[in-house]
């Protein structure tokens, strides 16, 4: 027998895409006491939303108006997990540096505006971490939560307050109408979040913008025995996030890692570590590009992923859990407010920091209508 929808005959707003970017939409709409329907076509979000780390990133975003964005979205994140019952697991971050070319660079980004509150620590002053380390910059700015759990807590806080339909697709989209797998729906505004769905809604639109996909590799690892005081980056990461990739003393961190660290590099390899309630690390990641990723992970790519852990952090502890996920990627813009038709947006984040810009974006794209 066939689920019984409810639905209003029209609706303030629509969003399609049940992921974060969808989710945040629907959270900024319900807060501005709209009337609102959001449809997903799966039974529950299962793409980047639920396969990243959870760490929303403000430390090492890109100068300016992105690195703001990431500020306001981790100021929203503090507000939607205390009414979401989700659990913050880590506050601030700490960029290790094993060579004198990377503390030149976070010496450098510590004199930006972006490193306020931020400081440089002896390599002694952060005992979890490994020996032969020069320094280690630790930033307040940056929070965690688990992506599994924070993901369906959200939506269950939005159920009560907006028309959620899961397992539901959108077909077509006119300016006031969306036609779906239960039937046809009005709405005075209507956002599409496809996420990396390059083929689907506006699949021209999203064409022209030579929107492609990144895939990447992650692992969880055992309970080490200890506790991380925050999440952990490192030298790779200081020539990928490009609030420290832009700064001018990068580029001989940049030679120098092309020489020492090739398969890192060619790989899209760098480290993020954090840690769960429950004691496991969530350690990755790399990236590949392609508009059709391969369906199987690489154990060298894990390897190197894990090479760097050890330079960082030691011995891992055994690896519990591997997976893959894959998010969209320009190499034009970071993310993407688009206008295809009147009263719709095309909304994708296209540079792998949804969870970090989020509800930032959200607020821009109602402000754009």
């Amino acid at each position: 027998m066939a689920p019984a929808y409810d639905f209003a005959p029209s609706y303030d707003v629509a969003i399609v895409g049940g992921g974060i970017i969808g989710l945040a939409h629907a959270w900024t709409a319900v807060k501005a006491g709209l009337n609102v329907a959001l449809f997903e076509r799966h039974a529950r979000a299962i793409g980047a939303s639920i396969r990243n780390f959870g760490f929303i990133t403000v430390t090492g975003q890109q100068r300016g108006d992105f690195h703001a964005l990431a500020r306001r979205t981790r100021d929203l994140w503090l507000v939607a997990t205390a009414e979401a019952g989700i659990s913050i697991e880590q506050h601030g971050l700490y960029v290790s540096a094993r060579y004198p070319e990377s503390e030149a660079v976070l010496r450098a980004f510590l004199d930006t505006e972006m490193g306020t509150d931020c400081r440089l620590l002896a390599a002694g002053d952060a005992p979890f971490l490994a020996e032969g380390l020069r320094a280690v910059l630790h930033s307040p700015h940056d929070i965690r939560v688990e992506s599994r759990t924070a993901i369906p807590k959200l939506s269950a806080w939005l159920a009560p307050r907006a028309d959620l339909h899961y397992g539901v697709a959108v077909t077509d989209i006119e300016t006031g109408r969306l036609e779906t797998s239960i039937g046809e729906i009005s709405a005075e505004r209507i956002i599409v979040c496809p996420g990396d769905d390059l083929t689907g809604l506006f699949a021209d639109r999203i064409r022209a913008c030579h929107i492609s996909r990144c895939q990447l590799q992650m692992l969880r690892l055992a309970d080490p025995g200890f506790r991380l005081p925050g999440a952990v980056m490192s030298d790779l990461s200081l020539v990928r996030y490009l609030g420290y990739a832009d700064l001018p003393e990068a580029a001989a961190l940049k030679t120098r890692l092309e020489a020492e660290h090739a398969a890192q590099l060619a790989n899209g390899v760098h480290l993020i570590v954090v840690q769960s309630a429950d004691g496991s690390l969530v350690v990755g990641d790399s990236h590949h590009y392609g508009d059709a990723p391969e369906p199987f992970t690489s154990e060298a790519v894990n390897q190197l992923i894990l090479d760097e852990y050890r330079a960082v952090l030691g011995v891992p502890s055994p690896v519990i859990e591997r997976w893959s996920g894959t998010y969209a990627t320009s190499p034009d813009q970071l993310f993407l407010i688009d206008a295809p038709l009147p009263d719709v947006r095309l909304v994708v984040v296209t540079c792998g920091a949804g969870a970090s810009t989020s509800f930032g974006i959200a607020e821009r794209t109602f402000q754009s209508f």
